[in-house]
């Protein structure tokens, strides 16, 4: 036993040299990962927005646009009260889905300015019955936007007469019907080739680019989202809905004839709901599929420690707060905003500053935790 004493001696001290080795690295060693916060990931905000918000939104709008076309044709191959009450119906469901995907107005949609061609309103009857005349008139010019979409379609199947069996009479004229049934059809055929287009490419290569270029800097995903996002909000959510129609964005001038959908009217509150209910939604990085709340606006900022100095209120507990504050101002509007304004402007002017709170909340204190510059202007001073 002694005399093996020496080798184990030797075999414990290259133990120890190459334990010493190892430890005291010569440059050749891996470091530990520094721990990742996952609330940072911008690549799981993207993967997010993409897999389980605007692609399911897209592909959930198209059902409806795709059952509003059936309806149309059917109305088109007969046009009785009971056909006019499925068109209709169907066009009402579409137009209320498409309040969920206008606002993601990057990349396939804003290529193909698909919210111009869906939803500039007011329409202009001029415009509309000039392109019934003259079928040969272009669908993809910038003076043909007000001519199309969803608010055509709201002149069509309402304002076109006082009634259903007038609007019936409008497209059974002998020598006018027909070329008033093909407008119908132009303007649903032209939506469906544009949201078509902007599903396949959300379902092909797009994807991948939108979820792999995780930057901030101005032309990445993120930062044209956060631009359209809060331009949304502002520019068609606030102003669009309710600062032009009340007079609150034309220094007094009460313009009621400007909101949504003024035709069939008494859809007007539930379209801005459900747009602003989309923006709530997104801003939480709630799923489509499983109402489930993601990587978000929320979790980032929330993971960059965005606070109120002075109350030490997270930012994410302001601007939810403040959309509650919104969302109840809307509901307890009437259903038929045309009606409101002239019954009560002022409630429509309330909501109207209600909505500001939040605009500037988005628009300057969101941005700016985020690092992510604002490249749209707006002449409202914010």
């Amino acid at each position: 036993m002694i005399r093996f004493q020496p080798v184990k001696s030797i075999l414990c001290a290259l133990t120890v040299f190459a334990i010493y080795a190892c430890s005291s690295g010569g440059g050749s060693t891996t470091p530990e990962p520094e721990p990742v916060d996952q609330g940072k990931d911008r690549k799981a905000i993207l993967v997010n927005w993409a897999d389980n918000i605007i692609i399911p939104s897209y592909a959930a709008f198209k059902v409806k646009l795709d059952a509003m076309v059936e309806k149309s044709k059917a109305f088109a191959a007969k046009p009785s009260a009971a056909e006019l009450t499925g068109f209709r119906q169907a066009w009402v469901e579409a137009y209320t889905e498409w309040q969920k995907v206008e606002l993601f107005d990057v990349g396939p949609a804003s290529k193909r300015s698909i919210r111009n061609y869906f939803n500039i309103y007011p329409s202009s009857i001029s415009g509309i019955e000039a392109n019934i005349a003259d079928p040969s008139q272009s669908m993809e010019t910038t003076s043909s936007f007000d001519r199309q979409g969803f608010p055509a379609l709201d002149y069509l199947l309402n304002g076109v007469g006082t009634g259903d069996a007038a609007i019936i009479t409008y497209y059974t004229d002998p020598s006018k019907g027909a070329g008033r049934l093909a407008y119908i059809k132009r303007i649903t055929d032209h939506m469906q080739q544009l949201i078509d287009g902007v599903n396949a490419d959300w379902n092909g290569a797009y994807r991948e680019e939108f979820t792999t270029k995780t930057g901030t800097d101005i032309g990445s995903p993120m930062g044209e989202l956060v631009n359209g996002y809060v331009l949304h909000y502002e520019r068609y959510i606030r102003s669009g809905k309710f600062g032009i129609p009340s007079g609150a964005m034309l220094n007094g001038v009460v313009a009621a004839d400007k909101v949504e959908a003024y035709y069939k009217k008494n859809i007007s509150r539930s379209l801005a709901l459900a747009a602003h209910q989309t923006a709530v939604d997104f801003f939480n990085g709630k799923s489509v599929k499983t109402a489930a709340e993601g990587p978000s606006f929320k979790t980032y900022l929330d993971a960059l420690g965005a606070k109120d100095g002075a109350t030490g209120k997270t930012l994410t507990e302001i601007v939810n707060a403040q959309f509650t504050a919104n969302k109840t101002k809307i509901e307890a509007l009437s259903p038929d905003l045309h009606q409101q304004i002239l019954d009560n402007n002022q409630a429509m002017k309330d909501v109207y500053n209600e909505l500001q709170k939040a605009v500037r909340m988005l628009k300057v204190d969101m941005t700016s935790a985020m690092s992510i510059t604002i490249t749209y202007t707006d002449n409202d001073g914010d």
